[in-house]
């Protein structure tokens, strides 16, 4: 492979990742009931409303969630798969192994998400308690909404102790072992070049 088309698969990897991301913080927020006004919030909706309006017209939402922000991050995993693949020299695989591993990557992408957030959430939590300033960034609130979800039951199985909250580990600990679960299971390591999210 050439230095110009691995530089174009590394410039499509990070610009694609970041639209998958767009896309799939609109699903998860929506999920999450976030403030819709939030500037991120409000962000997030600019950059992903014109494919979701195309998407919304034939994949109806369900209980007030929008399945038609999920099926476009899935529909743009598989495409970038195939357009990493080409870039990178390759031959583009039958169609269910490009379904396959797009849903695993929108998984895995998810997790992600879920990773970084709750690592934000502690982060900001200690710059926040060491400043003395208790009014939380409206970044930190967003990313609060956003776990707040997923950390609650963790929280009802781990209660704080001692004024120690040890919920995001237990977190931790699951993610790990369902990343690991994808990556044995699916031989993620070798795809990890054409997979955005990994």
């Amino acid at each position: 492979m050439s230095i110009l088309n691995s530089s174009a698969a590394l410039i499509f990897n990070a610009l694609g990742g970041l639209y998958l991301l767009a896309v799939l913080l609109r699903f998860l927020l929506q999920i999450a009931k976030a403030d819709f006004y939030n500037p991120i919030s409000q962000t997030v909706i600019r950059v992903t409303d014109p494919a979701i309006k195309v998407f919304r017209s034939f994949i109806p939402g369900y209980r007030g969630i929008d399945f038609s922000s999920l099926m476009l991050a899935f529909v743009v995993e598989a495409a970038a798969i195939c357009i990493l693949i080409l870039l990178y020299g390759g031959s583009i695989p039958e169609i269910s192994l490009i379904l396959t591993w797009a849903f695993v990557g929108v998984i895995y992408f998810i997790l992600n998400i879920y990773w970084w957030a709750v690592i934000a959430s502690i982060v900001m939590s200690w710059i926040m308690a060491a400043s003395g300033n208790m009014n939380p960034h409206y970044i930190l609130r967003l990313i609060w909404q956003l776990t707040e979800p997923i950390m609650a039951p963790v929280r009802k199985v781990v209660p704080p102790m001692g004024g120690l909250d040890f919920s995001p580990i237990i977190f931790f600990v699951i993610i790990s072992l369902v990343q690991n679960a994808l990556t044995q299971n699916f031989g993620m390591g070798q795809l990890a070049a054409v997979i955005i999210g990994i």
